[in-house]
């Protein structure tokens, strides 16, 4: 599925709108280039989940953990990472084992030691504008989750 976003604005309606629509565990890639709006979908998802606090792409922490509304999420940003196998130094098994959304920005950082994901989003520029690209890959997902976008319910 191919989503438009017209603003920054748009990329944290759509991170909101996910939020609504993900599995209390699931694995978020977010592909993109630096500044493509990975973190800004980020912002949008926690925001409303209720989290106030700021949100910031954990480049130098690798992983960021906020409890809210009843469930965990996990931020991680691999841009740093200089081989995978540091995932296992952060206990990133503990951490994908979790009831959690684990979101992952720079997931090919991790290639061979991280699992595929259930859903990837790829953000990229498109002339004054960005666009989504929402790829759900684990079966047990497909045609099951119903995002509200606009107004509209689009089924992933």
């Amino acid at each position: 599925m191919i989503i438009t976003l017209e603003s920054s604005e748009d990329t944290e309606a759509l991170g909101a709108a996910l939020w609504q629509a993900l599995p209390e565990k699931c694995l978020l890639y977010l592909r993109g280039e630096l500044g493509s709006g990975k973190t800004t979908l980020m912002r949008g998802l926690l925001r409303a989940a209720g989290h106030r606090g700021a949100v910031k792409s954990p480049t130098y922490t690798l992983v960021e953990e906020y409890a809210v509304a009843d469930r965990r999420v996990f931020h991680f940003d691999l841009y740093r990472l200089k081989d995978p196998e540091e995932l296992e130094w952060i206990g990133m098994d503990d951490y994908l084992n979790t009831d959690a959304l684990c979101c992952i920005e720079w997931p090919e950082m991790g290639q061979g030691v991280l699992p595929p994901a259930d859903i990837e989003i790829g953000l990229q520029y498109a002339q004054q504008q960005r666009v989504a690209q929402i790829n759900v890959l684990a079966e047990n997902c497909s045609g099951k989750i119903k995002l509200n976008w606009k107004n509209k319910d689009l089924l992933l």
